[in-house]
């Protein structure tokens, strides 16, 4: 049935929808098998046979099987029940985001007309209807499970997920009071007919589409959305999800979803109308903030633009469930400017990033144990930290050693009055965070403080934004980097006076100066005073903060100056190691492995002999395994309670082994387009450290890790008969524990008081 209201509407018409390919059209099996022409046509163009687009894994689609190793955690009964929930919560957050960045950006790129081919040979076109087939499969594969399998044992453990028409009568009153007093105020209705546009539907927002007949007895459209004030899992009773007021914990809790409470009340939105039907639905917009530096006279102010305007980008992606019928489901297609490829039918629910909630319930026999961080092992017990620097360096592995020894250093600097400046790095902040509150109390204390605020770290604008300002009214010197580049780097660097000369300290991290990601990433960071770091971060922060073109640094590899560069040079020398009968041996553990150059360039290595181990928990365009061109390379994943995070890049460089740590992925966005380091450690007895106690293990993994083979396809390393299991998270969070009987919350004889 057509829709009067769009039909008679005199508005001009909408952008014709991007043609794509359609997802049905692709077979199953590996991606060049579906697009055969691809190697031919890369062969024609490329001269190097390292080139060969057979040689490279599609860069969306490993980000996609990376969604997948983690649904398998949600899949995986070893793990707790509402740990099992919230990967597949974790997942549910991730496809959206691949639809508003990735599959966006492929949106745009066949809009544009782009010809240009990946480096597996594909065109943007086909890489979309390919991508689009998969993300469909891996949403609708978490959504079977959640009903056949962790519904049921949600139910078994007392946590009940109810359909409004399942309540009892006690039940239902309960929730319609809740309904009357609380959330039919907050509801707005909105008709789409030729005196009301068709109204904007805001990305992520589940939306009620209703089906309205009128006095004229024709059909009307209206639109509802769902109010993120309430749960989405409303609780039935008060302590669904809580404890009581008597402070016990109840067995059994009870939810309704909140949609369904909205739609069993439609009559009191929709008064003297019949309602002909109503289906949840929700819209994915593109969410790549595209900031014009050069001509933004104020970026803080760009940047907040930027962030409004994100909540009206193109539409992307249309998510309905498989009862919609196919002329509602054409209103919302035709106003929304959409194809019909673009439409996801899934199974009920939408949005299950919503799961998240059900973490929250108070059944921590339903959970991972919690991890209680420890002070590192080598660090000895002063009065002052700096003092304990000054004896060596010291190295930090989070989650497993604590977080809160980053505040204490800060602190400490604050309060110290031989402490002159203090500057840092922020990416990802976070709310409530102690690291800001130290800087605060610095500027307090007189302290000159500066700080480089990342505004364009992406879906964090708006945090960064607001302690930009924050930070600015308390009269810190605030910056915002470098033109046309995104500053990623994580380093702190305090200046002490110390007798009549300066010393500077100097801390640097894998990850965020976060207190809420800390306890959920494995990062690694140093603490040092060695004066050629120090002097290279001086010379960094004169590049952030003011005007330098600074292009050699003593130890730091930075980038875009010399981290390149000096990659490609140490992974050159490890060839001549092995070409000289020494042994050439690589260990890289990145978050992704993207680029070009630098994967040509492990090939190389591979074809010298040298061995290449490879840690890439995410992306890796690399393909392994293949007949003398990279049989010498393995590469390995490894999805478990943390996130992995940690970028380690090991060189044996003829037994004068090397180790640099840093912010920088194998991205040629990281290497290219932004701020990073890399650091050296130094000491032998780290180095060591590392390689055998954190690496090591990561390689020895046969529980939570995956070896990617030839076809592209990742396998689960398996312990061999009689072998124990290694589950690298909780080796080291016991190594961690074992190594040292105090913890973060301990105190040394009365002087020192780690926060609590």
């Amino acid at each position: 049935m057509k829709n009067n209201a769009a039909e008679n509407s005199d508005k001009p018409p909408r952008k014709r929808p991007i043609p794509i390919p359609d997802p049905d059209e692709l077979d199953d099996g590996s991606f060049l098998e579906e697009f055969p022409h691809a190697e031919s046509d890369a062969a024609e163009i490329n001269a190097d046979p390292l080139d060969n687009a057979r040689l490279y894994i599609n860069r969306e689609i490993s980000l996609l099987q990376f969604q997948e190793r983690v649904l398998e955690e949600a899949f995986d009964p070893r793990n707790p029940l509402l740990e099992r929930i919230k990967f597949l919560a974790i997942v549910a957050s991730n496809m959206d985001e691949f639809i508003m960045v990735r599959m966006a950006g492929l949106r745009q790129q066949v809009a544009a007309g782009v010809i240009d081919r990946s480096p597996d040979g594909l065109t943007a076109a086909e890489q979309l209807a390919a991508v689009r087939k998969k993300s469909i499969e891996i949403m609708n594969s978490g959504r079977r499970h959640f009903h056949d399998v962790l519904c049921p044992e949600l139910d078994k453990a007392g946590i009940h997920i109810l359909d409004y028409a399942e309540l009892t009568t006690k039940q239902r009153a309960a929730v319609d009071k809740r309904f009357e007093d609380s959330i039919f105020p907050a509801l707005t209705p909105l008709a789409f007919d030729p005196g009301r546009p068709f109204p904007h539907i805001s990305s992520l927002s589940l939306n009620l589409a209703v089906l309205i007949l009128g006095s004229d007895g024709r059909e009307h459209f209206a639109r509802i959305k769902v109010p993120r004030a309430f749960p989405r899992l409303l609780p039935v009773k008060a302590s669904s999800g809580g404890k009581r007021k008597d402070g016990t914990v109840p067995h059994n809790h009870y939810f309704v979803w909140l949609e369904q409470v909205i739609a069993a009340h439609l009559d009191k939105l929709f008064p003297g109308m019949d309602v002909v039907s109503c289906y949840p639905f929700h819209v994915v917009r593109d969410a790549d903030v595209q900031i014009q530096e050069a001509e933004a006279a104020d970026l803080l102010e760009t940047i907040e633009m930027g962030v409004r305007a994100r909540r009206f980008g193109s539409p992307v992606q249309l998510m309905v469930t498989r009862q919609m019928p196919e002329r509602l489901k054409n209103i919302l297609v035709e106003n929304l400017g959409l194809a019909q490829q673009e439409v996801n039918t899934l199974d009920h629910p939408l949005a299950l990033n919503t799961l998240m909630q059900l973490h929250g319930i108070d059944r921590f026999d339903l959970k991972d144990p919690p991890l209680k961080p420890v002070l590192p092992q080598d660090i000895v017990r002063e009065d002052s930290l700096f003092d304990t620097i000054k004896r060596g360096d010291l190295l930090v592995h989070r989650p497993f050693d604590s977080f809160k020894l980053f505040v204490e250093f800060l602190q400490e600097a604050a309060r110290d009055p031989d402490v002159l400046t203090i500057k840092m790095t922020l990416y990802r902040v976070g709310q409530n965070s102690p690291v800001v509150q130290s800087l605060l109390e610095a500027r307090e204390h007189g302290k000159q403080v500066a700080v480089l605020v990342e505004l364009k770290a992406r879906f964090d604008e708006e945090s960064n934004i607001h302690w930009a300002r924050h930070l600015e009214r308390q009269g810190l010197h605030v910056v915002y980097g470098l033109l046309g580049l995104k500053t990623h780097s994580k380093i702190a660097l305090i200046v002490r006076k110390e007798g009549d000369n300066v010393r500077r300290y100097v801390h640097m991290s894998t990850g965020n100066y976060n207190h809420v990601s800390a306890a959920l990433y494995t990062d690694t960071s140093l603490f040092t005073c060695d004066e050629m770091i120090g002097a290279d971060a001086t010379d960094l922060f004169n590049r952030l903060t003011g005007y330098s073109a600074k292009k050699d640094y003593h130890k730091l590899l930075v980038a875009p100056v010399n981290l390149r560069d000096r990659l490609f040079e140490l992974v050159d020398r490890e060839i001549e190691h092995q070409q000289h009968g020494r042994g050439g041996h690589l260990i890289f553990k990145t978050n992704a492995l993207v680029d070009g150059p630098l994967i040509k360039e492990f090939y190389r290595a591979s074809q010298a002999g040298v061995r290449v181990d490879l840690l890439v928990r995410g992306i890796c365009c690399l393909r392994p395994g293949v007949e003398g061109i990279s049989d010498n390379i393995t590469v390995y994943s490894i999805v478990g309670r943390y996130l992995e995070h940690s970028r380690l890049y090991y060189f044996r460089n003829g037994g004068e082994e090397q180790i640099y740590m840093g912010s920088a992925d194998l991205m040629p966005r990281n290497l290219n387009r932004r701020v990073e380091i890399l650091f050296p450690i130094e000491d032998r007895a780290l180095i060591r450290h590392l390689r055998d106690k954190i690496l090591a293990i990561y390689l020895a993994d046969n529980v939570k890790n995956r070896r990617l083979l030839s076809d592209g396809s990742y396998v689960r390393v398996r312990p061999a008969e009689g072998e124990p299991e290694i589950n690298a998270q909780e080796r080291l969070a016991d190594h961690a524990m074992s190594g040292l009987a105090i913890d973060e919350h301990q105190t040394s004889n009365g002087k020192r008081s780690w926060y609590t």
